[in-house]
């Protein structure tokens, strides 16, 4: 039983091995079929194998190879190229050129007209990229700016405006108008004429006075004695009796001499006959006295005659800087003490002020946008007058005699201007007696004299007005012969001072 069940098992081993080649056989026998298969297929028909990758697109121009060198991709280091709207230029190459590029024809054109040669005109305001390449392929790039033209705006600007600092500039496509004018309607005008040629237009004018800026008064105090001028003028011309031929011969502001003529007579025949008057020449040694109220003789020619005279005296010659808007003084002269009483309780007190007198001079400058000076001037002459005085407590305190005028007015720079009649009449009355005779009632006018002097001085103000400006850089310092302090030259042969030690011996 036990063999049979072994023999029964042995059997169907080998049945299912058997089973298992086959399957095996079979299969390897596909395989082989399939793989020859599909090797015939490919044989006969190609079109059946496998597609091949796509290719990479080529981002080059249509017919035209790629570039030995990369274009640029930044203007920065492109040359410049600046024409003026409506004008043209020629660019130079030195190598043949095979073609030509600009970004914006509406602003600029080109276009060779050589091998070597490209002309570049310009259309309208602005700016532009301009490419050429040559025959091998290499880029060049050029950074074109066209700017409007300003030659007949500026010169009009300057024909209209010809005392006004404008300067007329292109800023892409609008007129730049800058510089300082004098005032706004000028600023506003020039701007509207710009506009004529140009619709943008920058107005960057500027108006009014520059910071900075100061006035320099220069005065001068004289003081004329009219009567004495007054006598001059009658008496100048008082040569003697008799016919006078008067002629002279001044050279510049020197004297000239009126000499004395002769006496013609004609008959009624006809005869003429000549009869000398044998009268001295006058020689009138200056001049310049017979033109003292000339106003087409400087002032100062005059005054420095008439000192000569003693016909005029100058109290006072100061030169004032004020800065724009802001008051100067001056004051030459002195003070006088004047007391006051002051009563109080029992017992008077007197106080001391102190009062000014003498030449002075007050003067407020104001530049105005036209370059005019708006000036005030207060000019005052005092001076103590005894003869008006008053007793307090015992106190002489004397009066003031004051001459002042306050004028404002408007004038140019580097003009003069004068301020006369400020007149001063005095008239001082002499009284002389025998004493004791002369005080008897009507009898006493016998032994009395009386004198009255009469005085009349004028007080002229010449005053020239000028602008200035303060110095940009100061003046160099002067400099020694010999450095200061010098220790070689100066302590030559002298022994050097040797410090003492502390006390102690420096423990």
């Amino acid at each position: 039983m036990i063999t049979n069940s072994a023999g029964g098992w042995g059997e169907d081993s080998r049945s299912g091995s058997s089973r298992r080649g086959s399957r095996l056989l079979r299969l390897g026998v596909l395989l082989c079929t399939l793989m020859v298969g599909a090797t015939a297929q490919q044989a006969i028909d190609p079109q059946t194998q496998a597609p091949p990758p796509p290719p990479t697109p080529d981002t080059s121009p249509m017919n035209s190879p790629p570039p030995a060198t990369p274009a640029p991709t930044s203007v920065q280091n492109a040359a410049q190229l600046t024409l003026l709207a409506g004008k043209s230029l020629v660019l130079n190459t030195t190598e043949r050129i095979k073609r030509i590029s600009i970004t914006d024809p509406e602003v600029a054109d080109a276009e060779p007209v050589t091998p070597t040669q490209v002309l570049v005109h310009g259309k309208a305001p602005g700016e532009v990229t301009l490419l050429i390449w040559d025959e091998q392929e290499h880029p060049r790039s050029f950074d074109v700016r066209v700017e409007a033209d300003v030659s007949d705006a500026a010169g009009e600007i300057k024909q209209l405006f010809p005392n006004e600092p404008i300067e007329v500039k292109a800023s892409r496509s609008a007129l730049l108008l800058s510089g300082h004018v004098s005032s706004e309607g000028v600023a506003k005008q020039a701007a509207m004429v710009a506009e004529t040629y140009s619709k943008n237009v920058v107005n960057m004018l500027t108006f009014g006075v520059p910071a900075g800026q100061e006035v320099l008064l220069q005065v001068k105090f004289a003081e004329v004695d009219r009567s004495a001028v007054t006598q001059l003028g009658v008496n100048l011309f008082t040569p003697g009796s008799g016919n006078t031929i008067g002629t002279s011969s001044t050279g510049q502001f020197g004297g000239f001499t009126i000499s004395q003529g002769n006496v013609t007579s004609t008959t009624a025949s006809g005869v003429t006959s000549t009869t000398p008057t044998n009268q001295t020449n006058i020689n009138l040694t200056n001049p310049l006295n017979l033109f003292l109220f000339r106003t087409d003789i400087n002032a100062g020619l005059v005054i420095q005659a008439l000192q000569q005279k003693n016909l005029l005296q100058i109290l006072a010659e100061p030169n004032l800087i004020a800065a724009n808007g802001k008051e100067s003084s001056f004051v030459a002269g002195g003070e006088f003490p004047f007391p006051i009483v002051q009563p109080g309780q029992g017992f008077t007190a007197v106080t001391i002020q102190f009062k000014e007198f003498g030449v002075r001079l007050k003067f407020t400058p104001q530049i105005l946008p036209n370059g005019n000076i708006h000036l005030r001037v207060a000019p005052e002459v005092s001076q103590l007058d005894f003869t008006n005085a008053l007793t307090i407590s015992g106190f002489t305190v004397p009066a003031l005699s004051t001459r002042r005028a306050d004028s404002e007015f408007e004038l140019q720079d580097g003009q003069s201007f004068v301020i006369a009649g400020l007149m001063d009449n005095r008239v001082t009355n002499i009284a002389s007696k025998v004493p004791g005779l002369g005080d008897i009632p009507i009898l006493g006018n016998f032994f009395k004299s009386k004198n009255a002097q009469k005085s009349k001085t004028e007080l002229m103000v010449l005053c020239t007005a000028t602008v200035v400006s303060p110095g940009a850089i100061a003046p160099p310092l002067p400099k020694f012969p010999a450095p200061f302090l010098d220790k070689d030259k100066f302590d030559q042969g002298k022994p050097a001072v040797v410090p003492k030690p502390p006390a102690g011996g420096g423990k």
